[in-house]
């Protein structure tokens, strides 16, 4: 990036000063998009129409969202850890290659129109909904693998890149492919896709950051309120398991589906 887009970038972000009461407004959405994250992804559904309303660039608000989807992500991730649904060791290549993808992908939508993305991800979508309500694998039994952990590396980098490049329905991707190849039940599966989901925020999160793309008061307060709403959603997710994150991942996958094919034919 140049440092003229550099600039321009940063006159966006000081351009904008949220008045004080939206600064809790939008931190009491993000408890309920850190809740609904935590469980089965697709928090975006709730956060970014509510920054969408407050007239920011395409740009900032994407940066901006992705910090708070990075604070709540970053304490899922320690909730399900802590409960030992996943372990560090063994995971670095995946978490490097999911890097690696949304850091790529972080980079070309600063030069791309998404739009066309908005046609494709609700098919997507409607596939994970489907997988999810029709497929018997989709509850906390772990199954025989279809593909090893290097196998599956490419699926990773692939999830990570659209992460980073775009975003809706990424927590549901990474749950879903991580059922149908690696073989996981879907309470571990959750656990492990937070700690991808992470990984690929960070990286967009250092994109967005270093091109000027960040509110940053605006976004650690919904930073702290996503980090509660996690503390809550991986509190139940871990306790009640399939029973809850399934019919969630349903209803987030098909209201996620429902806001992109109507943002589409709005315009």
């Amino acid at each position: 990036m140049s440092l003229i887009h550099l600039a321009q970038a940063a006159v966006d972000a000081t351009a904008f000063t949220p008045e004080p009461w939206l600064f809790a407004v939008l931190t009491a959405v993000a408890v309920v998009t850190g809740l609904v994250d935590a469980i089965a992804g697709g928090g975006g559904l709730i956060m970014m129409p509510a920054l969408i309303t407050l007239g920011l660039p395409p740009h900032l608000t994407l940066g901006t969202n992705k910090i708070q989807s990075m604070c709540g992500t970053t304490m899922a991730t320690w909730r399900y850890h802590r409960a030992g649904l996943f372990t560090l060791r063994g995971n670095g290549l995946i978490v490097a290659v999911t890097f690696a993808g949304a850091l790529a992908g972080a980079l070309v939508i600063q030069h791309f129109d998404a739009r066309a993305l908005s046609l494709i991800v609700p098919v997507l979508l409607i596939g994970v909904a489907l997988y999810t309500v029709l497929s018997p694998r989709m509850d906390d039994g772990d199954r025989h693998d279809r593909v090893g952990p290097r196998g599956f590396l490419p699926v990773a980098g692939g999830v990570g890149f659209y992460d980073g490049f775009f975003g809706p329905g990424a927590g549901q991707f990474y749950t879903t492919t991580l059922v149908a190849l690696r073989g996981m039940g879907l309470t571990r599966a959750t656990g492990l896709t937070k700690l991808l989901n992470v990984t690929s925020n960070l990286a967009s999160v250092i994109v967005f950051a270093l091109g000027g793309h960040v509110l940053w008061l605006l976004g650690l307060c919904m930073g702290a309120g996503a980090m509660t709403g996690a503390v809550i959603g991986s509190h139940f997710a871990t306790r009640f398991g399939a029973r809850l994150i399934r019919p969630l991942l349903i209803v987030v996958s098909l209201a996620l589906t429902g806001r992109l094919v109507w943002q589409w034919f709005a315009g």
